[in-house]
């Protein structure tokens, strides 16, 4: 439609129209297409880069569109330069999301009905959800958005029904029961993925597409030969260890099966039991007999000596709950369930809870704690302790911990607040600090001293106690001795490790781990830690950590902080759970009650893509006939295609399939390029390093990671419960494919999030949509052009343009910028275009010159908005094949002094407009101050007299000699002030007698020039220009007038005398602003 809401959409239907050309044009001759040659590829002659399949539970959107651009970008590039370039795209379908959502829509029918009637519910408010790069929750719907909340998302407390979900997909009723069967899934969201990516202008091979699980035979069949190998190598184990665990789903939670919480591990705590002293109070009356503990959970077992109470929160909620037959715990709810699937309940995975209890009913408990020097201590109100944290239950320590320390202060010196939660005096007033640790710079009762230091007044000051706590925590840790117990004089990190296993020995204290922070599964499910036996990787063993981290060392990262983020990956990364029994995937072919889970058949499927068109004939399932039958990809089959294996001399495939499989693999691999959001660091990306340096020979592992950030909508996340969304689909529909992607390329380039600007992808309909226009224009009127070798000026600077245009697109497109290929090989240009059109004046542009501007134009722009290369390329032009894949354009070395000159005459013609109009206006307002300015009219003639200096003189060259001899050319450092104030004083300035006077102008001028240096380099030192300004300026007085507006212009040396004399009574205007290399002085007349 042209038309919508009363806006004009013509610009934007008509590159929808111009793309869908370009599209049949590329599919009618498979212009993507990869295919190997028996001679290995040289640098550069080949390009392989590939991106993380997205999860396929709904639409694909802008997430995944912005880090797919720098992979579609990156290889356009590489196509356009001649490479070979093997782009493919697949789908992920392993894990548990798609499983979990068809089951919600089982449990929805059954409780709702069919089409199920929700109940209404009052709004309010909505959690946002970020969106992120990778986010396997795809995107919502296909239609226009209007960026309205969904009914989905507007349902109160955040409770979203699946098959509203559905709906807001574009999915009939009827059609929505369908996908109770998750394999309905697999067959209806790729097919539109495709469609999607194929309208984006993906430059993909798409005969090598497939998705995963057990849907698809040949994958199937690949990724248990990879676990089978992986196992025979001793890499995969059986274990018992903690695990982020999903109750509901009775299996681990991997960060892909989350809903929240990606990348968060277990945190190990030492749960200290204090034991409960008879007489029990008459609300544990029912647990005598027992033995009943306070269980708090501590971080510093070591401190354990210098216990003077516990702490409780007043108005926590808190249970006794039965660990075995004997112990019972006071803690909360939250950390009895996660003890009961760590074996610490009476039944198992189920926390018995024999009394509900509050934090007020715990308060003047007598305790008896291990190691603590004090024999009874008492259970204290404290309104800062977390029942989300730990068991809800903290072992005070004053001497080192600064909230313990005022805590404990408020109550010992505030009798009201004693009274307040009826605290006995002897529980609080006979106990003073212990001291436990020497801290080098705090001493031995380090949160006295940080307390008093940052004149904390209460345990109510959050952010001071966070600031002592930082002081003093680590510092405690990693410098402090021991100054009491067992381990007297020794250093508290050696001895930490020693104290809690004897604790644990000794029965006085239990491992305990939860969750670092609240974890939900797809499922809907707060994650608990459970210790599991089950199959892991065994990431983090030391001679195999050693392979991933030199193949690490050998890559290309593109970023600081992306080496940094995969080297603290490798620090800390360890055994990985690679089964899980519920969801979609492949078996473990030895264990098949369990699944290979989703980040764990997804870390080597690179080598997959270069020979899938083999097996899959085209169909991403895997379900064509083809030369090839799936169970006749034996393991001894893809150890020869990928691990330079024996030929499988038994194997049924052809030997000319098999050589020309292995022929693939060897030619494409390594892959050159991996693209992805940074969130994949720490699993998905570090896991491919592993894997591939397990089971690959070394000239295979990969060459490079690109990580980028998330993206934003309008400066804001993108979410879909605000509206803030937008799927590709609707992204195309709205802007066009080109103006997204333009818009995707000027978003952003580093790890910090980047910004998809809808004001830009609407410029971008403009600028393509007039740029054509203009070609058209320029086209049907070629008789018109100047005809010739360019040779004038303004050609000259053009062409250069042009060469630099080229030579520095270049370096950003290889260096993957991409926001700035598109300033320079897109605004840039355009501008030096606009400027040539105007510099030329009456006499025209060179025909040729504009040829070739045309030319370069399309080919730099390619890369990111193909189809309107495309269309500029064969429609406009008339140029045979593709531009896609036309070459670089050729380009001379870029004259930078010639850019240099042009600088110079486009900001002098900048300052004498400043200066005819302050002129102009001073004539008008009346100068009251100093020398009248001069005399001019708007209705007279003008005429312009050009000053210029070509030298510095005077102390300005002394200071320019100064600098010289104290600048480091390859550093662009300069020796220290106080050396060049000498080397000044030393010079003919410092012998003056105005010296004084005259320093006061020199600093400021050594400070501008110095700065000038460190940024371009020693010429910004030199005492002249690399050009000669006069003539500069001379070869260009046509352009002037026209600038400026004036009937003569003369260009006058500002040294020679008799120029000075035209000047009149005007040179006093020269004396108060004298010209200066690179800044000529201007003064008008009027006749």
């Amino acid at each position: 439609m042209a038309e919508e809401g009363g806006k004009s959409f013509a610009r934007r239907d008509r590159l929808l129209e111009i793309e869908a050309k370009a599209r049949n044009w590329w599919e009618e001759k498979q212009v993507f297409r990869a295919e190997s040659c028996e001679k290995p590829p040289g640098p550069g002659e080949k390009f392989f880069g590939n991106f993380p399949f997205p999860y396929m539970n709904g639409f694909l959107h802008l997430g995944h569109a912005f880090s797919l651009s720098k992979l579609e970008f990156a290889a356009a590039y590489h196509r356009l330069r001649g490479a070979n370039v093997l782009l493919p795209f697949a789908f992920h379908c392993t894990g548990m999301p798609i499983k979990a959502s068809a089951d919600k829509l089982t449990r929805e029918i059954q409780q709702f009905g069919e089409p199920p009637v929700f109940p209404e519910k009052v709004e309010k408010g909505n959690e946002e959800v970020e969106v992120e790069a990778e986010d396997v929750n795809a995107g919502a719907p296909p239609a226009k958005h209007k960026g309205k909340k969904s009914k989905a998302a507007s349902k109160s407390g955040g409770e979203v029904y699946q098959w509203e979900i559905m709906r807001s997909f574009g999915l009939s009723d009827s059609d929505i029961s369908k996908f109770q069967d998750p394999y309905k899934w697999l067959t209806y969201f790729p097919p539109l993925a495709v469609e999607d990516l194929k309208a984006f202008g993906l430059g993909c091979d798409w005969r090598r597409s497939f998705i995963t699980t057990d849907m698809n035979p040949f994958f199937d069949a690949f990724v248990r030969w990879q676990v089978r190998k992986l196992k025979s190598m001793g890499k995969i184990v059986k274990d018992l260890r903690y695990t982020i665990y999903s109750p509901m789903d009775g299996q681990p939670c991997a960060d892909h099966d989350r809903s929240s919480g990606e990348g968060v591990q277990p945190q190990e705590y030492t749960v200290i039991k204090m034991e409960l002293m008879a007489p029990f109070p008459p609300k544990l009356g029912v647990l005598e007999g027992r033995k009943v503990f306070l269980a708090a959970a501590t971080l510093r077992p070591e401190t354990m000596y210098g216990q003077t109470n516990a702490w409780v929160l007043p108005d926590g909620k808190y249970g006794a709950f039965e660990i075995n037959e004997t112990d019972v715990f006071i803690l909360t709810q939250r950390a009895a369930r996660n003890l009961a699937y760590q074996k610490y309940s009476r039944v198992p995975e189920k926390p018995t809870c024999l009394v509900e209890l509050t934090g007020y009913d715990l308060i003047g408990l007598p305790l008896k704690s291990p190691l603590a020097l004090n024999e009874i201590i008492y259970a204290l109100p404290m309104l800062t302790v977390l029942t989300d944290k730990g068991t809800g239950i903290v072992t005070s320590v004053p001497t080192d911990s600064p909230d313990d320390y005022m805590a404990l202060h408020d109550l010992k010196s505030k009798p009201a607040f004693r009274a307040k939660y009826g605290v006995k005096d002897e529980w609080v007033l006979p106990f003073e600090n212990i001291p436990i640790i020497d801290i080098p710079g705090f001493g031995n009762n380090a949160a006295e001293k940080v307390c008093a230091e940052l004149k904390i007044k209460s345990q109510n000051e959050k952010e001071k106690l966070a600031e002592a706590k930082r002081l003093t925590y680590l510092k405690g840790f990693n410098e402090g001795t021991m100054i009491l117990g067992e381990f007297k004089g020794r250093k508290v990190q050696e001895v930490k490790p020693l104290i809690r296993s004897k604790l644990i020995e000794a029965g006085e204290a239990i491992s305990y781990s939860e969750p670092e922070k609240r974890v939900l599964s797809r499922s809907g499910d707060e994650c608990v830690v459970a210790l599991t036996d089950q199959w892991y990787i065994t990431y983090g063993e030391t001679e195999w950590k050693k392979l991933a981290e030199e193949c690490l060392s050998g890559m290309n990262l593109y970023s600081d902080e992306t080496r940094h983020g995969f080297e603290h990956t490798l620090s800390w990364l360890n055994q990985w759970a690679c089964s899980r029994s519920f969801g979609l995937g492949t078996r473990i072919p030895w264990d098949e009650e369990f699944l290979v889970e989703s980040l764990s058949d997804s870390t080597i499927y690179m080598a997959y893509y270069t020979i899938a068109h083999f097996l899959h004939n085209g169909d991403m399932y895997g379900s064509s006939k083809s030369a090839i039958k799936p169970e006749q990809m034996t393991d001894e089959v893809w150890d020869y295609v990928f691990c330079d294996g024996p030929y499988p001399k038994s194997s049924e495939i052809s030997s000319s399939i098999l050589s020309k499989m292995k022929q693939e693999f060897e030619y494409w691999y390594p892959f050159d390029l991996r693209v992805s959001g940074k969130d994949l660091i720490q699993n998905h990306l570090t896991f491919c390093i592993y894997n591939h340096t397990a089971i690959m020979s070394k000239k295979h592992w990969p060459r490079g990671f690109r990580c980028n950030g998330h993206i934003m909508l309008n400066a804001q996340k993108m979410s879909k419960s605000t509206g803030n969304f937008r799927t590709i689909r609707q992204a195309i529909d709205e802007f066009s494919a080109d103006a997204t992607r333009f818009s995707l390329a000027d978003a952003g380039d580093g790890v910090d999030d980047a910004n998809f600007a809808f004001d830009t992808a609407n410029a971008a309909i403009l600028r393509l949509t007039k740029e054509i226009s203009w070609t058209e224009e320029v086209l049907g009127a070629e008789s018109s052009l100047r005809t010739g070798p360019p040779t004038t000026y303004a050609d000259r600077v053009f062409a250069n343009e042009i060469n630099i245009a080229v030579n520095r697109t270049e370096q950003n497109y290889s260096g993957y910028m991409f926001r700035e290929a598109l300033k320079t090989g897109f605004y840039d240009l355009q501008a030096a275009r606009d400027e040539y059109r105007f510099s030329c004046g009456d006499g025209g542009m060179n025909r040729d010159l504009v040829w070739r501007f045309m030319d370069v134009q399309t080919r730099l722009i390619t890369p990111i908005c193909p189809h309107y290369g495309e269309y500029v390329w064969k429609e406009l032009l008339k140029k045979d094949g593709f531009v896609v894949n036309a070459g670089w354009p050729l380009a001379d070395a870029p004259d930078l002094t010639l850019q240099s000159a042009n600088k110079y005459l486009q900001e002098s013609i900048i300052l004498m407009r400043k200066l005819l109009q302050k002129q102009v206006l001073g004539s008008k307002k009346g100068n009251k101050k100093g020398t009248p300015v001069t005399v001019l009219t708007e209705d007279h003639n003008l005429t312009g007299l050009i000053y210029v200096n070509e030298h510095f003189d005077g102390w300005k060259a002394e200071c320019l000699k100064i600098l010289q001899i104290n600048f480091n050319r390859d550093g662009r450092t300069f020796s220290s002030d106080k050396v060049m104030q000498e080397a000044l004083q030393k010079s003919s300035i410092g012998q003056s007698k105005d010296f004084r006077q005259i320093q006061k102008l020199c600093m400021p001028f050594m400070k501008f020039k110095k700065d000038e240096a460190i940024a371009i380099g020693a010429q910004a030192l030199d005492l002249k220009l690399p050009f000669g300004e006069i003539e500069v300026l001379q070869e260009n007085l046509d352009l002037i007038k026209r600038q400026l507006g004036l009937q003569e212009v003369e260009i006058l040396s500002a040294t020679n005398p008799d120029a000075l004399s035209k000047a009149g009574s005007l040179v006093k205007l020269l004396e108060q602003n004298p010209p200066a290399p690179g800044s000529p002085t201007a003064i008008f007349l009027t006749w």
